[in-house]
């Protein structure tokens, strides 16, 4: 028989994703957060470990619980059990670190540190194809997660992103709108991507040039190009036509990625605008991936 799981409002959060994405880093920032942290918890003890919380003296705590390819034997069952639980009422939310290989394969080489999946059988594997493995292996849990891509994100950056997200309170969709550079590459967490490249750009206009998309000169200014308005409404017109959708398909976290060439101006601006507009239809959170990195 299955232990009972209560079905009020529980803080847990799962953190996994790919070796080398951050997840001591995350788990350092949820412990400062105030969180109970368990490193690698095997799955098959996850059931048990949430009810025996539940009955725990003093009410449950805010727990987080790291899990990881380590556990590879188990992880097939894992995404399963994950939707067990969130049918039975238990608020657990899961978030995937994710990196592109190349940034990965930077910070094993810095690091000296073996990929736990470098060695099968004895047998030695090259880092790119035990990467490639850990990617098929977790596959099923990136689909359940919100996806986190820290390729370009400094430690304290990730950490403040991580305690914005779980700091978001209420039910139903949180809408998160990340500004980022083309030049340094596209979000691997957008679930949309807009480019803005093709709007005035402030940085040809020498006392806008040091502000961003946050500064009252940069906003009136472009605020004031039509065709920057026109697709500030497009936009937001898209994302309010199917808003619902997602909701109604449980998602929890719907990413939406802006770009512009320098992730200074358009794409900050873009990302603020859509922000207001959208807050008293959903929860919000704001990223500016390359503003966020000079913080």
């Amino acid at each position: 028989m299955k232990p009972e799981v209560e079905r009020r409002a529980h803080d847990l959060v799962l953190v996994t994703g790919i070796s080398g994405s951050g997840k001591s880093v995350a788990m350092h920032a949820l412990e400062d957060a105030g969180y109970f942290c368990v490193d690698n918890l095997p799955p098959e003890l996850l059931r048990e470990f949430i009810a025996v919380e539940h009955r725990r003296e003093g009410g449950a705590r805010r727990v987080a619980i790291a899990v990881d390819v380590r556990s590879a034997g188990s992880l097939p069952h894992l995404a399963p059990l994950v939707d067990s639980l969130r049918s039975e009422g238990v608020a657990l939310r899961s978030f995937f670190l994710d990196a592109s290989t190349d940034a990965l394969v930077r910070r094993y080489s810095e690091t000296r540190r073996p990929h736990p999946l470098s060695t099968a059988d004895s047998s030695p594997r090259a880092l790119v194809d035990a990467i490639e493995i850990e990617r098929q292996l977790l596959s099923g849990l990136r689909e359940r997660s919100v996806v986190v891509d820290t390729s370009q994100l400094r430690p304290a950056q990730l950490a403040r992103w991580l305690r914005d997200a779980v700091g978001v309170r209420g039910r139903g969709l949180t809408l998160v709108f990340e500004s980022f550079a083309f030049k340094y590459g596209v979000p691997l967490d957008a679930d949309f991507v807009f480019d803005l490249r093709v709007l005035p750009n402030p940085h040809y206009i020498r006392e806008l040039r040091p502000l961003t998309g946050r500064d009252a000169p940069v906003a009136d200014y472009l605020a004031a190009q039509p065709e920057a308005l026109e697709m500030l409404g497009q936009i937001e017109a898209f994302l309010a036509r199917w808003l619902d959708a997602f909701t109604d398909g449980h998602r929890a976290y719907l990413t939406v990625a802006l770009g512009c060439t320098g992730g200074q101006h358009r794409s900050v601006w873009a990302a603020e605008q859509l922000a207001v507009r959208f807050a008293s239809r959903s929860a919000t959170l704001l990223r500016h991936r390359e503003q966020d990195a000079l913080a």
